[in-house]
């Protein structure tokens, strides 16, 4: 889809709705709205000293057009209701605030229902962080290339296992005409708005928001940012009991051997079963609690690479580094430039508090 919505006034400006629902919060639905409107405004303000004119129209949204309450207890007064919306041209659903585990079915039918008629009539669906659930529960996504926030990966791919899940990347779009897009991690919304501007307006303007509100985008993907969602313990004991040791003895030589003999399986059925219960085989698993280890040393110390890999279980330093770089989507030295820093400034803020 191109859209013509220059900020020179020779084409209207491209229609874009937000949907407002009790389960967003605030920062990602006025934020996203502000840095669209923004488009082709806010550069000659601030850098001209003229006013300029929005190239993008921008509508929140509701199922009924109502006030509502959002999800972090602030109150939003919409637009418009989803039926007094004339066909917008991109539909933003900025994220869907709710437990991993929610059952989503019967719960959104308004939205779901005008998303779908929406996508028919040729709008771009666009989401943010978590969102990516409101389009699967609308069926948009079966058989397609989807991202979401890394917290909700294993639910989404739990839920609708036609979709093919690229959890490590932050920005996706597929379907017909590239109209569905979704942006993984929880300030990604920011990357979204840059994108839909650059696609609807131009990469200039694009450029010239992100200088303005010093937005970096967030190019090494949402690998790096996730804890490890696959340590939350399953419901087989047995494996619980398991992921409980490796928790411990992640560093032990041959630890899948060792978890075999803890779970006293055969090692062909405690296989399966792992793998039925986290979804990762056994050393995969124990490869994530090593690496999750060696992020925590890598912004907390200044050790050498070579003694971090060693203290989480590496004895091969280029091995380690290589696997870090397969599945963080950083070389170990990137990680701790870009997140040390961030720790330290954190601890001395809360000092001074």
């Amino acid at each position: 889809m191109a859209v013509s919505a220059g900020a020179s006034g020779t084409a209207e400006p491209a229609h874009i709705a937000i949907l407002a629902m009790p389960e967003v919060t605030a920062s990602v639905l006025y934020g996203l709205s502000d840095l669209l409107m923004g488009a082709g405004r806010d550069w000659p303000l601030v850098v001209e000293d003229r006013p300029g004119e929005s190239a993008l129209r921008v509508q929140i949204v509701s199922a009924d057009g109502q006030p509502l309450t959002v999800a972090n207890g602030v109150p939003v007064v919409p637009h418009a209701a989803l039926a007094d919306v004339p066909a917008p041209q991109v539909i933003c659903i900025p994220e869907v605030f709710v437990l991993p585990s929610a059952d989503l079915r019967g719960r959104f039918e308004a939205e779901v229902a005008w998303l779908r008629q929406a996508h028919a009539g040729g709008a771009v669906i666009a989401t943010a962080c978590s969102g990516a659930l409101l389009m699967a529960e609308a069926g948009l996504l079966d058989g397609e290339d989807a991202t979401t926030h890394w917290a909700y990966c294993d639910a989404l791919a739990q839920r609708h296992p036609r979709i093919r899940l690229h959890r490590q990347r932050a920005l996706v779009t597929a379907g017909e005409g590239q109209r569905l897009v979704m942006a993984g991690g929880g300030t990604s919304w920011q990357d979204l708005g840059l994108y839909l501007i650059a696609r609807l307006v131009s990469l200039e303007v694009a450029m010239q928001m992100a200088r303005i509100y010093l937005i970096d985008w967030h190019d090494s993907g949402q690998q790096p940012f996730a804890r490890l969602s696959a340590s939350r313990q399953s419901d087989d004991a047995v494996i619980t009991r398991c992921q409980l040791w490796a928790a411990e003895h992640y560093r032990e030589p041959s630890p899948v051997a060792s978890m075999t003999r803890v779970s006293g399986l055969s090692e062909r059925s405690f296989v399966r079963r792992f793998q039925q219960a986290t979804g990762l085989s056994p050393l995969q698993y124990v490869h994530h609690v090593r690496l999750e280890e060696a992020k925590q040393l890598l912004e907390s110390t200044d050790d050498p690479i070579e003694a971090v890999a060693e203290q989480v279980g590496y004895e091969d330093a280029g091995y380690f580094a290589r696997l870090f770089k397969r599945e963080v989507n950083l070389t170990p030295a990137q990680y701790r430039r870009r997140f040390a820093g961030l720790r330290e400034v954190l601890r001395y803020g809360s000092a001074g508090a």
